[in-house]
């Protein structure tokens, strides 16, 4: 006959057993805001590849001037950011899945947040400094 803690661990139901070892429940987020950079990138790409095809051929100060109106800084700051972003979350997945080691996976995971928000920073501060 099994003892006590032998017994509880084969009367236990599969549910019961994985039951407080499930996802840390931040999958479903991470989902959802990949899910909407990917929506805000689709009219913003549109937007940007429509004006460098109008901008084609333009000289520096034109481009500087329709760099400087309030909403295509505006949408060129939100492209930025949107951009980065969702590369940040599809680089975190990638990492995580291929990474096996912890030490390893954290330091991947913090080079890539890094280099990725000092690319959104110098890429804005580039736009501000035209743009202003």
């Amino acid at each position: 006959m099994a003892t006590g803690k032998l017994a509880q661990r084969t009367l236990r139901s599969p549910l019961g057993r994985v039951r407080g070892l499930g996802a840390a429940k931040e999958g479903a987020h991470h989902w959802w805001v990949q899910r909407l950079t990917a929506v805000a990138l689709v009219p913003l790409t549109l937007w940007f590849i429509a004006s460098v095809i109008v901008l084609a051929g333009a000289s520096h100060g034109e481009v500087v001037l329709w760099m400087a109106r309030p909403h295509n800084t505006v949408l060129l700051l939100v492209l930025i950011g949107a951009t980065f972003w969702h590369g940040a979350l599809g680089l975190q997945v990638v990492i995580e899945d291929y990474i096996r080691s912890d030490g390893t996976r954290l330091a991947a995971m913090l080079a890539m947040k890094a280099a990725m928000l000092l690319l959104a920073l110098f890429a804005a501060i580039a736009v501000l400094k035209v743009a202003l």
